[in-house]
């Protein structure tokens, strides 16, 4: 039996009870938590090994709830969303399979690094990276971007999407999960919505798509379907437990409450939403709902980082600053959103995103040695880390990185796979992939 034990470390539960233990110990046997406790009460095998936490915090991984892998990090800059969208077709009329792998497996180290244990993401050729996330260890949601209207045809096809549940979902002892991946209204039929949610009955599977996430977009799809985008959504039969929607930034009051009612759940992407002038999304208003919000990078080409650290430090103070309310969306609110609210949209939270005895052992170890967390006070409350483990902690704390009980980061650096080589092949793929995008830039296709 494969044992080790953490200990002396500063526990972040993230529990039904957001149970902080001050110096903690937790126990993993095959890949789950076993047991977790004061140090003082948790008995270590003696044929366990042993990782002194003295000094680190442990919390759940990290969940990424709506991201796209990409190549393109920097190249399509100060543009709105609906000026900016036709820029970024051409990535997927120029991508391949080859393009699509080096794509996923820098933006999965990128995540790995960061903290993050768990991706949603979004992108072409799936199998490719499933590939990449094999080679890295990391778990991933992936959500092919269907989309079959007329002249989209450079995006996946729902045929592949169907292939893609028959050959790897729950593959890799179950850490790829394969969604219904549809682009968006203006992209897809009503007869790929009403598949998708078909086929999510047929296969146990969720839905993942685009909904609300700017004004003049939202405008966009009243002039041509004659109702607002969560309308059309629930009109197709999109709406429900199984259902993730990425952004949401304009729904109004009654939308909220059907969200609500529907148990459809809501990838919050602050950086990317600020980044692409899309406004600020009513996260306090849905959570007081009752709607499960978790966070989201949308990935490097409209956000440039994958560090859920940024988004969760964004998330609270654009609310805050928006509202002029100190006390919106504060640390704790934050770190669910970011941990055990992530795992429930994806509906894997029996699975992760809390340390608890049975679940699996997704875990981020930091280092609260650094400067960025100096000093250091933990009590049950948290003390004054609960609010630096938001505000304050980054990617230079990242020490170690476990999925599924295996270390997959240790000392900040990857453990199966060298970070170097996967920066060089993404470096050379990344040159000849902006050439051939800039070779299609005269032929740009508007959004709609």
């Amino acid at each position: 039996m494969t044992r080790f034990a953490i200990c002396n470390a500063a526990i972040f539960t993230v529990d039904p009870r957001n149970r902080v233990i001050p110096d903690g110990t937790l126990v993993v046997e095959e890949g789950v938590i076993a047991r977790l406790g004061d140090s003082r009460e948790i008995p270590v095998p003696a044929d366990c090994e042993v990782i002194d936490g003295k000094g680190y915090a442990l919390m759940p991984g990290l969940i990424d709830c709506h991201s796209h892998s990409s190549l393109m990090r920097g190249v399509t800059e100060n543009m709105p969303l609906m000026d900016w969208l036709p820029w970024y077709q051409l990535e997927h009329r120029a991508m391949t399979e080859e393009f699509a792998y080096h794509s996923a497996r820098l933006c999965y180290l990128e995540a790995l690094q960061s903290g993050t244990t768990c991706v949603m993401d979004m992108f072409r050729y799936m199998d490719r990276c499933a590939d990449a996330a094999g080679e890295l260890g990391l778990r991933v949601q992936l959500a092919p971007y269907v989309a079959d209207r007329p002249g989209k045809d450079f995006f996946s096809t729902r045929e592949e999407n169907r292939r893609l549940i028959r050959s790897h979902h729950e593959t890799q002892n179950g850490r790829i999960r394969v969604w219904m991946g549809l682009e968006h209204l203006f992209y897809c039929t009503e007869d790929a919505y009403r598949e998708a949610a078909a086929l999510s009955r047929e296969f146990g599977v969720g839905i993942h798509t685009h909904a609300s996430e700017q004004k003049e977009e939202e405008q966009a799809v009243t002039a041509e379907f004659g109702r607002r985008s969560l309308a059309m959504l629930d009109h197709y039969g999109i709406l429900g437990e199984q259902t993730l929607l990425a952004h949401c930034v304009w729904l109004n009051n009654d939308e909220i409450a059907r969200v609500a009612d529907t148990g459809t759940s809501i990838a919050h992407c602050p950086v990317s939403n600020a980044k692409l002038a899309s406004g600020v999304a009513p996260v306090p208003e849905l959570l007081a709902a009752g709607v499960t919000v978790g966070l989201g990078t949308d990935g490097p080409v409209c956000n440039n980082s994958l560090t859920l650290f940024e988004e969760m430090k964004f998330a609270s103070l654009i609310q805050k600053a928006t509202r002029l309310d100190a006390t919106a969306l504060p640390a704790d609110q934050v770190l669910r959103m970011a941990t055990i609210n992530g795992a429930k949209a994806l509906g894997l939270d029996h699975e992760i995103g809390s340390l608890e005895p049975g679940k699996k052992a997704d875990l981020l170890l930091l280092d609260t040695g650094q400067a960025n967390l100096a000093p250091v006070s933990v009590d049950e409350q948290g003390g004054n880390l609960i609010w630096n483990l938001v505000f304050a902690a980054g990617t230079t704390n990242v020490d170690s990185v476990w999925v599924d009980g295996h270390q997959l980061i240790a000392r900040g650096q990857p453990v199966q796979i060298g970070a170097a080589s996967v920066i060089a092949d993404a470096r050379q793929q990344g040159l000849r992939l902006h050439e051939a995008c800039r070779s299609l830039a005269h032929t740009r296709i508007p959004m709609n």
